[in-house]
């Protein structure tokens, strides 16, 4: 009989009381947050003063051009920022400078990789082994018992083509001693073999079109082509235009925005001085207890005043909401009039990778235009499906799915080689004797040069999958890809089409509302002027002053304020529906004047391609989306350096919009609040 005798527990406290301070340790060390041992620029950064606020107002001005505005960004800036915060929340999306050369030079995908598929690749080894051994043959080695020196040399050279086939020429050294009876050198032999050997594929994997797509050692699924690298750096390149696309338009964006944010200023000030002088008058009837200073007309003239104060107080210092930037409404950004100087100042600055603080406030010094543009719809509409940056990625996408439908078609081929073998034999009992005049096989070398052992070797290879099951699904594959590549790129052309028609029908819009809020200012300001002339008549004349007057003048007030700040906020919507016109249909680095250009390649490839130059035809017609030509494309003048700053849009010659014959910049504004009552007259 058998007893057995099992005990549970459990050893956590024994281990605990023997690995107690280990345990805290580990735990105190595991979660611990560890930061990384980099070099960052906070020493840099560490200098930056303060923002300026409503208590520090800066009074001079860094009046700057929308150009001007546009080189300082672009050549400062590495990163192409924008308003919505992406570098912080998602940094591995944010388009750089860097980002075409690294798809370049990438090890795994780029154009060099590809292309060094096709590098020759030299391997050589070297073993030397010792055998001892006994063997079921008496004949063999010393009645059974083997024991050999056995020393490989190989080295080999092989080198693939873009045709499919694969070339080598290796030389092979074997030095052998052993102990077998009846061996001519009983101190061992050396064997030199020459082979050179190529192979060619018949049917699978041969052609230049297909090993250019598909690269050496492609299968079903997996092309890394010389063909599909290109294509890779192609929409790399469009992606980093239109992150440059992008960054421009946020540029100028809040440069309008900046301009708005001013002449809103100057339309909340010249509101506040009305409200202040108008509490002034009704504070100097409340204390002369005449009609019309009653106390609920100072506290309702005092309240406007305060009301504008208010409004001056935002309009010069801004709130922290989302402000006109791409896609927010429009491809290019809708207007968002929210105003506020020191706020879009500093969006400016971010964008223009410029200190925050310096002592100046930067100030537009362009004005934006009112003159009618017109446009052709179908030009406009053909020249944005063929300029657009997003619809010409989506075309390099078909095309590598087209020559990927090509690569897997291929694999539904038989997989036959045809294989030629060359060989050059030398034997001797030594490698190499300087001496001469020796015996025959004495050494190796000099009996392969001889030439008396060559062999030689032609064959064909074949490999047959039954069913071809993975080509036939990467031939599916392939044709799915194929038909939503080409699915998305009729969508994105729709969406093309659409996002143009509606900037076109804003921008007409914004035209006529333009004029409309122009006339709007004027009637308003006609209103106040005349109910501000009824009041100094009724004060000069010592007259009873009318109840009602004093509502509508401060009426009357607001009215113009509002009037006055909308038709800022209407010039500032046609500017920019022209600017996101260009956006939509291509054309806004040419209307900025801006043009991208890649950096400088090796003489090896200027000569390359001048000399494939010399073999083309003239060409049938020209690819104006790579086009970077230094004047503004669409400008009617021609000029190196324009203001005519329109692609196909010509203007007319008379201007239906009346504007100001001066643009006069706000002045520093003082802010220290007044004194409970007004002073006196």
């Amino acid at each position: 009989m058998v007893t057995m005798l099992i005990v549970g527990g459990c050893i956590a406290p024994k281990h605990k009381k023997r690995f107690g301070h280990d345990l805290e340790h580990f735990h105190t060390s595991a979660l611990r947050v560890a930061y990384p041992d980099v070099e960052d620029c906070e020493e840099e950064l560490r200098g930056e003063s303060s923002p300026h606020t409503l208590r520090d107002v800066p009074d001079e001005y860094w009046d700057l051009s929308l150009e001007e505005v546009l080189e300082i960004a672009l050549s400062r800036c590495k990163v192409l920022r924008d308003l919505g915060g992406t570098v912080i929340r998602s940094p591995s999306v944010v388009s750089t400078v860097h980002d075409p050369a690294i798809q370049e030079s990438d090890p795994q995908a780029g154009v060099e990789a590809a292309l060094s598929a096709f590098d020759a690749d030299w391997t050589t080894s070297l073993f030397y082994e010792v055998n001892d051994r006994r063997v079921n043959n008496t004949f063999l080695g010393n009645l059974g018992f083997i024991q050999q020196d056995f020393g490989l040399f190989e080295t080999r050279i092989t080198k693939p083509t873009a045709t499919g086939s694969q070339f080598s020429i290796s030389k092979t050294v074997e030095y052998d001693r052993n102990n077998a009876i009846g061996n001519q050198f009983p101190d061992g032999a050396w064997n030199v073999f020459l082979d050179a050997e190529a192979r060619q594929p018949l049917l699978q994997g041969s052609g230049l079109r297909f090993n250019r797509i598909a690269g050496p050692g492609g299968a079903p699924g997996i092309y890394n082509g010389v063909l599909i690298a290109r294509i890779r750096t192609d929409v790399s390149l469009a992606d980093f235009e239109l992150g440059v696309r992008e960054f421009v338009s946020n540029v100028e964006n809040t440069y309008w925005d900046l301009y708005f944010a001013y002449r809103d200023l100057e339309a909340r000030i010249y509101a506040r001085n009305a409200a202040l002088d108008t509490w002034r008058r009704v504070h100097a009837l409340f204390q002369a207890g005449r009609r019309g200073g009653e106390a609920d007309k100072e506290a309702q003239a005092r309240e406007q005043f305060f009301r504008f104060q208010e409004d001056v107080q935002n309009a010069l210092s801004g709130r922290l909401v989302e402000r006109t930037r791409t896609n927010n409404g429009s491809g290019g950004g809708t207007f968002r009039p929210v105003g506020g100087v020191l706020v879009t100042e500093r969006q400016l600055r971010l964008l223009m990778n410029l200190p925050l603080r310096d002592g100046r406030l930067i100030r537009p010094d362009d004005e934006p235009t009112v003159a009618k543009l017109v446009y052709e719809w179908d030009e406009f509409l053909s020249e944005a499906h063929a300029r657009r940056a997003e619809l010409r990625r989506q075309r390099w996408q078909v095309k590598r799915r087209e020559l990927e439908y090509i690569a897997a078609k291929n694999f539904l081929l038989p997989n036959l080689d045809f294989v030629g073998r060359y060989r050059w034999r030398g034997f001797g009992d030594r490698l190499i004797d300087p001496t001469g005049n020796q015996p025959r096989f004495d050494n190796a070398h000099e009996d392969l040069t001889s030439g008396d052992f060559q062999e030689w070797q032609v064959g064909m290879e074949l490999a047959v999958p039954i069913g071809y099951r993975q080509a036939h699904s990467g031939v599916r594959n392939a044709q799915l890809r194929l038909a939503r590549s080409r699915t998305v790129l009729r969508e994105q052309q729709r969406q093309v089409s659409y996002g143009l028609s509606n900037v076109v029908a804003d921008m007409e819009r914004a035209y006529i509302v333009v004029q409309t809020s122009y006339n709007r200012q004027f009637a308003a300001r006609e209103q106040l002027d005349a109910l501000q002339a009824r009041v100094d008549a009724e004060a000069s004349s010592g007259e009873q002053a009318d109840s009602n007057l004093l509502d509508l003048l401060l009426d009357a007030q607001r009215r113009y304020a509002d009037s006055q700040s909308r038709y800022y906020q209407t010039q500032v919507e046609y500017v920019l529906a022209i600017k996101n016109v260009h956006f939509e249909k291509g054309s806004l680095l040419d209307y900025c004047g801006v043009s991208l250009t890649e950096g400088g390649w090796v003489g090896k490839a200027y000569q390359d391609a001048a000399r494939r130059a010399g073999h083309r035809g003239r060409p049938r017609k020209i690819n104006y989306a790579m086009s970077d030509r230094p004047i503004t494309a669409g400008c009617r003048c021609r000029k190196q350096r324009c203001n005519c700053r329109s692609t196909e849009i010509h203007t007319e010659s008379e201007d239906p919009v009346p504007v100001d014959a001066e643009y006069d910049k706000p002045a520093a504004v003082s802010l220290d609040p007044p004194r409970p009552l007004p002073p006196t007259e």
